[in-house]
């Protein structure tokens, strides 16, 4: 169990570290890509962690319980207050909370999400088969 906590950890630092490129790089990749993959890297970056803390959990429930947490920050951006917003306006807020209500963004979560539980998929039945055949 600790093991595999780790694998997500592990994880998530790349998926991090390929957001901060894909943020930084919107040159190389074209407005489309820039915008909505940086939107599914953090997507895949919740699903990640919510793997890691519901590890015993079916990797179809973690995938709904990221997208919903993905969809309600979206949503929350809806909201605008001075205290939220002064988050927002910072470096760490923007990445993590993001700014602008931007309907299509649903779609890059939900791809975001679905790399992520599709790999975990193939992960789990991967482990299970070569656990079988010691």
């Amino acid at each position: 169990m600790k093991q595999q906590r780790g694998v997500y950890v592990i994880a998530m630092a790349g998926v991090i570290a390929a957001g901060l490129w894909w943020h930084s790089a919107p040159q190389l990749l074209g407005p489309f890509l820039h915008k909505y993959g940086g939107d599914a890297l953090w997507a895949l970056l919740m699903f990640l962690g919510f793997r890691c803390v519901l590890i015993r959990a079916a990797v179809l429930r973690v995938m709904l319980v990221s997208l919903a947490f993905c969809f309600a920050v979206e949503f929350s951006q809806l909201y605008h207050a001075p205290w939220i917003d002064a988050v927002r306006n910072t470096r760490l807020g923007a990445l993590a909370l993001g700014s602008i209500f931007n309907g299509p963004d649903f779609l890059a979560y939900t791809a975001g999400v679905a790399v992520g539980g599709a790999i975990e998929i193939v992960r789990v039945h991967h482990a299970k088969k070569s656990s079988r055949s010691k």
